[in-house]
């Protein structure tokens, strides 16, 4: 048998398409057993207003993004996109544009909690179903040479908050996490799952939670 009949017939009828660049989404999709591809657009736009807060940004951005693949997909696709914030005293902190940049968000975060929250999109022809998950992760202080250390090994300008969890900093500075570890990674897996399981059982139209 191929990969293709050893494949999780999670959602029937169609072709799952993961819109996301990052590696670490990538992994996590793929953990479920389902068939899927990565298809990626250029230069969407990830503004959001200024009025939205917490759990309405990444829900607000990944429909963005929803929005801008529905435009050309075939009517047997099943398109998932997802943003990923980090939250800390009602101040999103993004990708950080330089080194200076990733410095000052660690430090922000040293000691004590923030939330990590990630907004998910998952829309055909037909449907639009949208779901956050929020985990908050709390953080020892860090030094400034352990920041610095950090920031200059594993140069973490992809990643909003400027760190990942499963790399050297999720080590030695989280001392717990109240939710999802992979919501922190940049996608609640567990929790996409059970929402494509019931995708097919639920009637046609937008459902958010």
């Amino acid at each position: 048998m191929d990969a293709q009949q050893h494949s999780l017939r999670l959602v029937e009828g169609y072709r799952v398409v993961l819109a996301s660049n990052s590696p670490r989404r990538k992994e996590l999709l793929g953990g479920l057993g389902i068939d899927f591809e990565v298809r990626t657009l250029q230069d969407i736009d990830e503004s959001f207003p200024d009025t939205l807060e917490g759990k309405e940004i990444p829900l607000y951005i990944s429909g963005k993004k929803a929005e801008a693949y529905k435009q050309t997909m075939a009517d047997d696709e099943m398109i998932i996109t997802a943003d990923t914030i980090v939250y800390d005293n009602g101040k999103v902190l993004g990708k950080p544009k330089n080194r200076e940049e990733a410095v000052l968000m660690l430090h922000e975060l040293s000691g004590h909690a923030h939330e990590v929250i990630t907004g998910v999109s998952i829309v055909t022809k037909k449907k639009t179903v949208q779901f956050a998950s929020t985990s908050h992760v709390h953080f020892v202080a860090l030094t400034d040479a352990e920041i610095a250390y950090y920031v200059d090994e594993y140069k973490p300008f992809d990643k909003a908050g400027a760190y990942g969890i499963q790399e050297w900093i999720g080590f030695v500075a989280v001392t717990r996490i109240e939710g999802s570890y992979f919501n922190v990674m940049g996608l609640p897996i567990q929790r996409l799952y059970t929402e494509l399981k019931k995708f097919n059982k639920s009637p046609n139209g937008n459902l958010h939670s």
